[in-house]
């Protein structure tokens, strides 16, 4: 191994508390097809010196009879490692990978560029806390990284590293680099990105990757390994209301019963009032149990199992949640869709949805409208096509508990099944409840009351009707009290 050993041999119990004291960061590489993503990674997992020697060996081998670069090291096959990348030259696949260096340990995803693997880069930044938006100094911004940095500032990504690779084949010029970082910046500021660092480089020679480079003299900033090691990405998870999705009931024994699952945002102690949700019954907290024994405080990304006062009638896919910070409750919400799938959204067809542990059926509304993702415009559509995002309203056959995708990812993300080829066809951040009352709701979800009169359930009737017989177009004219009257009849 490249990496001295000496910090282990010397104390192996110092080394591992010096471990596991160092921050981890998790960060996506996106962009446009051939912007360097993978070499990036490889150069970076390289000079990172912790590639075992036969790895080393094996990546001299396999680059002078599989790379791209003439019999130098190819980066890039430290990174992709299907058969049909190597043949082609792309990441198809999201790749992940671990590297650390002595400030700060890193999980990266390499993520493809191609338009026809969206969904698998969208799956890769689905967990990370940073971007690193590939962009090519010979072609500048592409319709393709207008798309990813959509799809990140969509998934709560708040930091992006701007790598403006490539730069040895535009003569490092200072020019070019001020332009590529004036167009994205006026594309990106409606995004909502919190930070936002353009670093110049050139991946495959490692300027400015792990050491600066003279050749970019001009640049003031840090390596981009400088910058991983020190940005602070503190995630809001950590200050949001307490959430806890409940995975299953642990009842090993007539003595003993908690609920399990993964606390998807803020902090728990014993004594905390909490609610569960659908339901609305609280209780307290009475012990917080681990695999290491019970705990004084549970924290956001930790398993825990929480034994409650009182004997409460609770279920997987039901909600703990800060009593005195509830989420919402509702069967129906907006939520902005990304289209996964090569079959178009059907509106009215039944999808199974999941959110957290829950499973609801939904059917979904024509899109208020499709983002345009050159201008952010708002664009008329009939349906969601692969890889298109809109706006939708989301109907359910139950009521869930829910918040704001950006309160809290877990609880406000969700995924969409179509249920006859089991293909996950869409992923979804919700934005806001619907209205109980009003041309926001449709009649399903406006049914926490019964309806009032015969026309109202006639509608409501002939709605459900609707949607079991498959049809996709949805009741413009409403009969007047009279006809329906006499259909109910």
């Amino acid at each position: 191994m490249q990496a001295a050993l000496a910090p282990i041999t010397e104390d192996i119990d110092a080394f591992l508390t010096w471990q596991s004291a160092r921050s981890l960061l998790r960060f996506i590489t996106c962009g446009s097809v051939d912007d360097g993503k993978s070499t990036l990674i490889g150069r970076l997992l390289y000079e990172s010196k912790l590639l075992f020697d036969d790895q080393v060996a094996t990546l001299q081998a396999e680059s002078k009879r599989l790379g791209t670069q003439g019999g130098n090291l190819d980066f890039a096959l430290l990174v992709d490692g299907l058969a049909a990348e190597r043949e082609q030259g792309i990441t198809i696949d999201v790749a992940y990978r671990y590297f650390a260096t002595d400030k700060r340990k890193f999980i990266v995803a390499d993520t493809p560029g191609h338009e026809q693997y969206t969904r698998n880069m969208a799956t890769g930044a689905s967990t990370a806390d940073l971007a690193i938006v590939l962009i090519d100094a010979r072609k500048g911004v592409l319709p393709q990284t207008r798309r990813h940095s959509l799809i990140v500032s969509l998934l709560g990504v708040r930091h992006v590293v701007l790598a403006i690779n490539k730069m040895d084949l535009v003569g490092y010029s200072e020019l070019t680099f001020g332009k590529i970082e004036r167009d994205y910046r006026a594309f990106a500021e409606p995004l909502g990105f919190k930070t936002i660092t353009c670093i110049p480089l050139a991946a495959l020679k490692g300027d400015n990757v792990v050491s600066a480079s003279a050749a970019l003299g001009w640049y003031r900033g840090p390596t981009l390994i400088a910058h991983l090691e020190a940005i602070d990405v503190v995630q809001i998870t950590e200050q949001a209301p307490f959430r806890l999705p409940v995975q299953w009931v642990n009842r090993p024994n007539a003595d003993f019963r908690g609920y399990s699952g993964l606390i998807a945002s803020g902090r728990i102690w014993p004594g905390d009032c909490v609610r569960v949700m659908p339901s609305g019954k609280e209780s307290r907290v009475s012990r917080i149990v681990t695999a290491d024994g019970d705990h004084e405080v549970g924290v956001v990304g930790q398993s825990i199992t929480l034994v409650l006062s009182d004997e409460i009638d609770i279920s997987r896919g039901d909600m703990l949640v800060a009593a005195a910070e509830p989420a919402s409750i509702g069967a129906g919400f907006e939520a902005t869709i990304l289209w996964m799938s090569e079959e178009a959204l059907k509106p009215g067809h039944n999808y199974a949805l999941k959110l957290a542990a829950k499973s609801a059926t939904a059917t979904l509304e024509p899109p208020s409208y499709l983002l345009d993702i050159n201008d952010h415009g708002r664009l008329h559509a009939e349906t969601l096509n692969l890889n298109e995002i809109g706006l939708c309203r989301v109907h359910l056959d139950q009521k869930i508990a829910f918040d704001p995708y950006k309160i809290c990812r877990e609880t406000g993300g969700f995924i969409l099944i179509d249920r006859e080829w089991n293909d996950t066809v869409a992923m979804g951040f919700i934005q806001r409840a619907l209205d109980a009352t009003g041309d926001k709701s449709s009649p399903r979800v406006a049914g926490n009351r019964a309806p009032s009169s015969p026309a109202q359930r006639f509608r409501l009737a002939t709605s459900r009707l609707l949607v079991l017989l498959g049809f996709k177009r949805r009741m413009t004219e409403e009969p007047d009290d009279r006809q329906a009257s006499a259909l109910v009849r």
